[in-house]
């Protein structure tokens, strides 16, 4: 059990749509990061381009989603 504010909240953030709650418990999860590190998000920013690029010129590797799916389902029953 939490505090009164923090079963209030709760009970309040209930009571709202499942869009609602999704939305808030997005913005909850991305408070509890720390400030986002541009070295990072630079290095990101060239890793989407870079991967856009491979996709336009046609070196990319693509799959379908049934393939992903069937990969995504081997490697979870290996572990």
């Amino acid at each position: 059990m939490g505090s009164p504010t923090l079963e209030k909240v709760r009970s309040e953030a209930l009571s709202l749509s499942e869009a609602e709650r999704a939305e808030l418990a997005h913005n909850l999860v991305a408070s509890l990061d720390g400030p986002a590190d541009p070295d990072v998000e630079t290095a990101w920013d060239a890793e989407i381009l870079r991967r856009l690029a491979e996709i336009d010129s046609g070196t990319a590797n693509l799959i379908d989603r049934e393939e992903f799916r069937r990969r995504m389902r081997d490697r979870m029953s290996r572990s």
